[in-house]
């Protein structure tokens, strides 16, 4: 019996799938709020959209408990500072 034959009656504990595809992440689509929307920051960068990722991110299930990272809190209406200007002394 070879090692797909094997996973394909069997299965595996390493994979929730096994040989099967699995869905597409909702938060990895071009819909998805996580980073932006439109021209809109989206939930990583201050926490809009906040209720759309949570939703989003409840329905993908891969099988692993991930956590939900919070928003980065970035200020992004100030322009990025250059490392020469910030570099250590």
């Amino acid at each position: 019996m070879s090692l797909l034959d094997k996973l394909k009656t069997q299965g595996s504990n390493q994979s929730k799938y096994g040989v099967n595809t699995p869905p597409v992440n909702p938060l990895a689509t071009k819909e998805s709020k996580m980073h932006a929307f439109g021209e809109a920051p989206g939930y990583s960068l201050n926490g809009a959209f906040n209720s759309n990722v949570t939703s989003d991110y409840n329905k993908y299930n891969d099988g692993t408990l991930n956590i939900l990272p919070r928003p980065s809190n970035l200020d992004i209406k100030t322009p990025a500072q250059k490392y020469v200007d910030v570099k250590p002394a």
